[in-house]
């Protein structure tokens, strides 16, 4: 359908990220942040089309979009990439990361999440049931990963492969902070521990707060060995980073890490992205363990 008087002359680039629960998509998304695209994760199907009738953004767009989604079904998937497509102005493509079922399960089986769709069976019927569902889905794919095999870093790699023409010229970089009884993150380039310095956990007033909190950044920042060990790891970023870039690395992570991941490290994280943003670098930031406790 061609496009009329009111759409813009200039569309949006959409990627819709989906594929089976486990198969990658929170990574995908991340790597694509870091990419220059702008997230949106569960987006409502309905809300599509009055997303892309506004104003195109100057940078391409990623939505994640899997069974949690409301109102998904293959079908409402199907009709939206239809209706998105029918403006010849907009470039949209769908994504499919596929993944082995004995993957799915051990990958499920070693985080001990629950499976969305597998509140009153087991887990491998829930995969299997989901596997099922999105079967068309494959077929329409424009992209498909399978991820059964690839690390982190080698679905970023496949990621700007396909995407390369919208990937940034600068490195990006990535700060994580992470808890060690959790094991370490996969694909990290750098990890440091900051478990030497003096712990909010022990203070009640702080413990049920993160390191995002001022007052916990602010116990951390208290250790006299704060300052020396951040500032030692700027001038360190300051060195390694455009090295790398002047290499050919397309992106570096950043890993920090503590005994609980949730004072310490979340605090000294989010002071280094902070710090590396006002040197003008592309940085993105999670928090692994206080995103899989589900804490915004």
């Amino acid at each position: 359908m061609a496009s009329d008087g009111n759409q813009h002359n200039q569309g949006q680039h959409v990627v819709l990220v989906t594929g089976p629960s486990g198969a990658g998509r929170a990574t995908s998304l991340h790597a694509l942040e870091d990419m220059g695209f702008e997230i949106i994760d569960n987006l409502p199907l309905s809300l599509l089309p009055r997303l892309l009738s506004g104003p195109p953004l100057e940078r391409p767009m990623a939505i994640g979009v899997d069974t949690r989604t409301r109102g998904f079904s293959v079908t409402a998937l199907r009709e939206a990439l239809a209706d998105a497509s029918a403006d010849v102005s907009h470039n949209v493509q769908l994504l499919y990361l596929d993944c082995a079922r004995d993957v799915l399960f051990r990958r499920y089986s070693e985080t001990r999440r629950r499976h969305p769709l597998g509140a009153d069976g087991s887990l491998q019927s829930a995969i299997d049931s989901e596997l099922s569902l999105l079967a068309d889905l494959r077929d329409w794919a424009d992209v498909m990963i399978n991820t059964s095999d690839l690390s982190p870093h080698d679905l970023r790699a496949e990621l700007a492969r396909w995407f390369d023409d919208v990937r940034t010229t600068s490195l990006s970089v990535s700060v994580q902070s992470f808890s060690y009884k959790r094991g370490l993150p996969q694909g990290a380039d750098m990890v440091l521990d900051c478990r030497f310095l003096r712990n909010p956990h022990w203070d009640a007033e702080l413990r049920a707060k993160d390191g995002r909190d001022p007052a916990v950044a602010a116990y951390v920042e208290q250790d006299e060995n704060y300052a020396p060990f951040v500032d030692g790891l700027m001038r360190m970023c300051e060195l390694l980073l455009p090295a790398y870039h002047a290499e050919g690395k397309s992106y570096f992570s950043l890993a920090l890490g503590c005994t609980g991941g949730q004072h310490r490290s979340v605090a000294i994280a989010c002071d280094v992205q902070k710090r590396l943003a006002q040197a003008d670098w592309h940085v993105s930031i999670r928090h692994r363990e206080l995103e899989a406790r589900g804490i915004e």
